[in-house]
């Protein structure tokens, strides 16, 4: 028996047994979840990210890497505004552009699971207005709503495009009054269905599509239908609320004088996207963004009330549906090939889904890997026009980074999973 060692009449065999009984309650007591840990590559990814936005004379920017709807690491650099010297944080609200147009995708599936829709109708069947666009492949009837979400209908790129830079000139059409007028003076530029372009209008007319059906306002049905069963709370359209106005970001401009001097131009914090917000309006920090990634992302397993809430938004297999390639994408597209809405783009025998938003001063990135539910979010409030082309590649390189450390966030922390 060891020194000091008191056993008051306990046999061996009977403390062996106190031992084990209180090993196993111990065990049996729930273990508090480990923190979430980076994923390998973390450290090296963030001083890519930030040689990056230096060099191309990015004010503000953030990025989060995400596994299992858990948030694993997030990185913020710069200046949300930077003559109020206010720093970029979490909770610091930027402008989404073209990534809005998942929210309106997954609104049209919604419909057509409840057999508001088909995928496979006519347009002007809902739209009659766009009879007065000129098709020369063949009738305007021949448009379907698979052609619109998958970017395969003929419609222009631009919403807005007359565009001459005279500074009296709309920032993007404001009524949809405006658009029906240019209708006649436009035409379809590829048969319909019979390869890619993007289109940001087809998405003004998808968001036409469900507010006819729908009675709702295109803003109101996301809220209603979308966001509130998701816990998507900080997320808005328009103009800023008031009470979330201090975390709002600037957005800026790179310009090039004749001289070659480089200028950073702020743009201000609110702009008007007029009738373009069901392609482009999204505003939101981070983490709403997070919660809707989570959602395309899917519940991790074992966690029954999370698919449940997931499903009543759409069930797995719509989604799912979406991410099936159509058509190959443009050099220009931000993946390989287009679904419906979504882009998928393959690296090192991955094959991830995302989208890509570039608005006023705005860009932005997010892709998943569905298989291992990992993701990354990105955002930069500085747009590069002084060099174009660099700063394109720039933000492509820094995008392909990215994926590799999806990769990694595959496997990191399995054990602390929920």
């Amino acid at each position: 028996m060891g020194a000091g060692v008191v056993h008051y009449g306990v046999t061996p065999a009977e403390h062996f047994v106190f031992f084990a009984a209180a090993v196993a309650v111990t065990a049996a007591r729930p273990q508090p979840p480990q923190p979430p840990q980076p994923p390998k590559g973390w450290a090296g990814f963030v001083r890519a990210f930030d040689a990056y936005a230096s060099h191309d004379s990015v004010v503000g920017a953030s990025v989060l890497v995400m596994r299992d709807g858990r948030v694993l690491a997030h990185h913020e650099l710069g200046f949300a505004d930077r003559e109020r010297q206010q720093r970029v944080d979490d909770a610091t609200i930027y402008h989404w552009a073209s990534i809005t147009k998942t929210l309106t995708a997954v609104a049209v599936m919604q419909l057509r699971d409840r057999r508001l829709l088909t995928l496979d109708d006519r347009v002007t069947r809902y739209v009659p207005e766009l009879r007065q666009v000129h098709d020369p492949f063949g009738s305007m009837d021949d448009i379907t709503i698979r052609m619109l979400l998958s970017h395969s209908a003929g419609f222009q790129n631009p919403t807005w495009p007359y565009k001459a830079g005279k500074p009296w000139e709309p920032f993007e059409p404001t009524r949809w009054e405006q658009l029906v007028a240019m209708m006649p003076y436009q035409e379809v530029l590829f048969a319909p269905g019979s390869r890619y372009g993007y289109s940001n209008p087809a998405f003004i007319y998808l968001a036409r599509i469900l507010e006819h059906l729908t009675g709702d306002p295109y803003e109101a049905y996301v809220t209603k239908n979308l966001w509130n069963p998701l816990g998507v709370t900080r997320s808005y359209f328009g103009v800023t609320p008031y009470h979330l106005t201090a975390a709002r970001s600037n957005n800026y401009t790179v310009t090039k004088d004749s001289a070659g001097r480089e200028t950073v131009q702020a743009n201000g914090r609110d702009f008007d996207p007029g009738i373009t917000i069901p392609n482009g309006g999204w505003n939101a920090p981070l983490e709403d963004v997070a919660r809707w990634v989570a959602f395309l992302a899917g519940a991790p397993s074992g966690d029954t009330a999370t698919r449940r809430r997931y499903e009543g938004v759409l069930a797995r297999a719509s989604l799912e549906e979406m991410w099936q390639s159509l058509y190959p994408a443009d050099s220009e597209a931000p993946g390989d090939s287009v679904g419906l809405s979504f882009f998928m783009l393959t690296r090192g025998g991955t094959r991830f889904v995302g989208h890509t938003g570039h608005q006023a001063g705005f860009r932005a990135f997010f892709y998943l890997d569905p298989n291992a539910r990992a993701a990354v979010i990105a955002a930069f409030n500085t747009t590069n026009e002084a060099r174009e082309e660099e700063s394109a590649r720039g933000f492509n390189a820094i995008r392909d980074a990215a994926l590799e450390l999806i990769a990694s966030a595959g496997t990191a922390g399995k054990t602390s999973s929920p």
